[in-house]
């Protein structure tokens, strides 16, 4: 029993000594600090200084530099480089390695079509055929050319006005010795005659909706025809049209433009025989707003020139138009028959003293040779060429663009430029 208690006062001897030494190895804690009394804002933290640790001071240059990431440094830090633009894409790679393309040139102008309409005035007795004749050939000028051309223009419905406008360039040019040849006489005439169609194109101006375009014109001179030509371009374009059967004076008329409607698919507004045009034009335009139209195409009754009581009649209808419609009628297009030669020019000035004109329509000018008809009255009225109707055919109404006027009337084909 006594072994027992000596055993137990060991252990306990040699565990109070392992203890003392434990106590002995461990670092004393360094004394807690009260913590700071709390106002209302707290205070802000000090930043941190750049001195290195007593450590890094008592080691060399090797081991200082391999810790200096992660210290920070006093030192100023240099400005941050701006981020680089993005690469170009692969287009636009492309296109700056590729070489600059070549201009590409116009393609020529396809005026066959015209030249076909045209044949009369081209041919040797026709005003194109006639003025061709006087430079086929001649590398020197005559001395009478400015009075063959004078008269060629003259006898072609040119006109008088029109025919001293384009010699008066001739003459100037020549006066200087700046035309000494043929092809320079026919170069300048083509010129002026750009220069007097400039401005003259073709396609409605569809501002309004619907847009109220008053055919006028005297008997016979195609009105009713050019509106279902007309119509009939405007629906292939996707255009949706009305049409006003305003020549209430002739059944005829009336029945030929329900006809046009028909093969075109455009609704056809008329009224009693012998009745008020005005309101027909009035009724058909409510009717285009009714059904969303784009244009309303009036025709109306054919007004000799000469008839003031008449051509008074043809303004009345225009103000009931504008009734139904402010602002309408938007285009009052003059359709004149080329054949008519100077008669024509005389009837366009009594319209236009009548009426706004905004157009002129030139309707059958495949039937005449004189196609210097156009040059006259584009010239006299000031008014542009709108459209030329050169056949019978839906699809022969061309919109009117000067260039391709004068490159079909006055242009040379390859075998006759030599």
């Amino acid at each position: 029993m006594e072994f027992i208690y000596v055993l137990l006062a060991l252990a306990l001897a040699v565990g109070a000594y392992f203890l003392f030494l434990r106590k002995k190895e461990e670092p004393a804690l360094p004394p807690r600090e009260a913590p700071a009394p709390t106002s209302g804002r707290a205070k802000a933290a000090p930043e941190p200084t750049a001195t290195k640790p007593e450590s890094l001071k008592a080691k060399g240059p090797e081991s200082a530099a391999a810790s200096a990431h992660l210290e920070p440094s006093a030192e100023p830090q240099p400005e941050a480089r701006p981020s680089r633009p993005a690469p170009p894409s692969r287009r636009e790679a492309a296109a700056a390695r590729a070489p600059e393309a070549a201009p590409v040139a116009p393609k020529p102008r396809d005026v066959s079509g015209l030249r076909r309409g045209l044949a009369k005035s081209r041919e040797a007795e026709g005003f194109f055929g006639r003025l061709r004749a006087l430079f086929v050939g001649k590398k020197e000028l005559s001395a009478d050319l400015v009075a063959q051309i004078e008269e060629v223009l003259l006898t072609s419905d040119v006109g008088v006005d029109t025919t001293a406008v384009l010699l008066e360039h001739v003459k100037a040019t020549l006066a200087k010795n700046e035309l000494s040849d043929a092809e320079a006489v026919w170069a300048e005439l083509r010129a002026q005659c750009l220069k007097i169609l400039e401005g003259s194109s073709g396609a409605l101006e569809l501002g309004a909706k619907p847009t109220v375009v008053l055919m006028v014109g005297v008997n016979g001179a195609g009105k009713t025809t050019t509106i279902g030509k007309l119509a009939t371009k405007l629906n292939a374009s996707g255009k949706k049209c009305v049409l006003a059967a305003g020549d209430t004076f002739r059944a005829a008329a009336v029945q030929q433009l329900v006809v046009w409607g028909e093969r075109v698919g455009c609704e056809v507004v008329r009224g009693k025989d012998g009745g008020d045009p005005g309101s027909v034009v009035f009724d058909a335009i409510k009717r285009a707003q009714e059904v969303g139209a784009d244009v309303v195409l009036a025709d109306t009754a054919g007004r000799l020139h000469t008839k003031s009581n008449l051509m008074s009649e043809m303004k009345k209808i225009a103000k009931t138009a504008e009734k139904a419609l402010p602002g309408a009628p938007h285009e009052i297009l003059l359709v004149v028959d080329s054949t008519n030669g100077q008669n024509a020019f005389a009837q366009a000035k009594e319209f236009k003293e009548a009426l706004p004109l905004t157009g002129i329509v030139l309707t059958k000018l495949d039937g005449t040779a004189k196609g210097g008809v156009v040059l006259g009255v584009a010239n006299g009225l000031r008014v542009p060429v709108r459209y030329v109707g050169l056949g019978e055919r839906p699809d022969d109404l061309h919109e009117f663009s000067a260039e391709d006027f004068v490159e079909a009337l006055l242009g040379r084909e390859s075998s006759e430029a030599h």
